[in-house]
């Protein structure tokens, strides 16, 4: 390949040299590949310059990559155990906090059935009081009617009107029949 390039450039570097004389030697074709040959030389050793170069280039492109490469992993492995570190809190916290909800609902439950307890005591309470109540009003008001009735009427009066009755009872059955309803008879 080299030698096919060489030629080539040979060919088209020295036509225009020569197409100005009239005749052409082997010292001059021999002078034009001499000059050849060293222009090749010269291209190769830049060639390989440049080719060392780029390798280096590309040798150290390839250390950086590999330093990304380490430096990203060791950034992924921080953020991994952050979050780790930051989800082990937050479940930590929130264990804490659902204990602390958790007795803050069993006192709130224990405070709701005291406050039941209350209630249900003075809804009997009250209840008792106002049966006592009317209880005690409604033998004080029979007692102050009895009274009335007996001042008004006097008592042996009443027992005489209930005695009379009886008698009268005796012959009539519907009039028997009520005062058994009452309890008279």
């Amino acid at each position: 390949m080299r030698a096919v390039l060489s030629v080539l450039v040979f060919v088209f570097l020295s036509v225009p040299a020569f197409a100005g004389e009239g005749r052409v030697t082997n010292e001059m074709i021999y002078q034009k590949l001499l000059e050849l040959e060293k222009r090749q030389i010269v291209l190769e050793t830049q060639f390989r310059e440049f080719r060392k170069a780029t390798e280096q280039r590309f040798t150290a492109i390839d250390k950086r990559f590999e330093d990304m490469n380490r430096r990203f992993e060791e950034l992924r492995e921080d953020v991994n155990r952050r979050f780790e570190e930051m989800r082990a809190d937050v479940n930590k916290r929130f264990e804490e906090h659902r204990e602390t909800m958790q007795e803050e609902f069993r006192q709130l439950y224990t405070f709701l059935w005291i406050i039941t307890g209350i209630f249900a005591t003075l809804t009997a309470v009250v209840i008792g009081f106002a049966l006592w109540d009317r209880r005690t009003t409604v033998r004080r008001a029979r007692e102050e009617a009895v009274e009335e009735v007996e001042r008004i009427y006097g008592v042996s009066r009443i027992r005489d009107l209930i005695s009379a009755l009886r008698d009268l009872s005796q012959k009539d059955q519907e009039l028997a029949r009520v005062l058994r309803h009452y309890g008279l008879l």
